[in-house]
């Protein structure tokens, strides 16, 4: 749980809900630290993939394990793969235990993350990489498989992270992913303000707002063929709302006030884009094709 007070990070986090820096992203990450308040278990930051309805708290470190094997097991076996954003490196050695990789290496923009996640890169026989998912400073042609969970929408630009893991892959290369695209734009002012809160306040500029149909029409434009998106925000989103609604509810007295409110006023807003049918989740998987050899000829 959060101490006593709010930390500089806290604060050029909420700052940054008015003016932006140069890297929102990290700004997001460093604030939320390593013991983020809602996470659903130590160490992970994503959604989880639930089999039921959030009222048990046990499921939460199945559930945060359960999407990344999930999407994990996509990767060919015994590969080369890319984890491109890689949060606090919990999921690296479940990633290559599952896809039993020959080389693993892991991208993330935010220093403190990958710092932070040292020991578990290490676990994962892992190479970190600080760098940009859309300039991956990597050889074309390096990797068999590129994994990213739950992060493509902090990336400056989908279409051009999408181009970049065409560019790093080889022929016969798999991309298998997670996303949180939207399934409509506001009607009202409240659901407005709600959207707009939850982008300025991860960091997000309009560019994150894409329909399931737009991703994929995406990474079709990027060269990847045999493109499939699965929506299960079922068994994402609801659920970890209502995890994290009891959370607060049972815990939520220990943290600061002020800290506990901002986290209430957050999650209000994601329960009404969730409740209104304007979110969802997908599981992306695409290939990259390889190379007729008749054309060779």
């Amino acid at each position: 749980m959060p101490g006593s007070a709010w930390t500089r990070e806290n604060l050029r986090h909420a700052l940054s809900m008015f003016r932006r820096g140069s890297n929102p992203t990290a700004t997001v990450y460093d604030s939320i630290g390593e013991d983020f308040a809602v996470a659903l278990a130590p160490g992970w930051l994503n959604l989880g993939l639930w089999t039921g309805d959030g009222s048990d708290p046990g499921e939460a470190p199945v559930a945060v394990r359960r999407l990344v094997e999930t999407i994990a097991r996509e990767l060919p076996p015994g590969a080369d793969v890319l984890d491109v954003g890689n949060g606090l490196a919990e999921q690296d050695p479940l990633i290559a235990d599952v896809a039993g990789t020959r080389s693993l290496t892991a991208v993330n923009i935010t220093l403190s993350q990958l710092l932070a996640g040292r020991q578990r890169l290490a676990e994962a026989g892992a190479h970190a990489v600080g760098a940009d998912a859309t300039r991956l400073p990597l050889r074309s042609g390096s990797f068999d498989g590129v994994i990213s969970v739950e992060a493509a929408f902090h990336f400056p630009s989908r279409a051009l992270f999408f181009s970049e893991a065409f560019r790093v892959l080889r022929p016969g290369g798999v991309l298998t992913m997670s996303d949180i695209p939207v399934a409509r734009l506001p009607r009202t002012l409240g659901e407005a303000l709600a959207g707009f809160t939850q982008l300025r306040a991860w960091g997000l500029g309009t560019h994150a707002v894409a329909t399931t149909g737009e991703i994929v029409g995406l990474a079709l434009d990027a060269g990847f063929v045999d493109v499939r998106a699965e929506q299960v925000g079922r068994r994402v989103i609801g659920p970890a709302l209502r995890f994290v609604r009891d959370r607060l509810d049972r815990d939520g007295s220990s943290m600061p006030r002020s800290y506990e409110l901002a986290l209430r006023l957050m999650l209000r807003h994601v329960e009404l884009l969730w409740r209104r049918g304007m979110l969802d989740y997908i599981l992306l998987r695409g290939s990259k094709a390889v190379a007729n050899e008749s054309s060779k000829d």
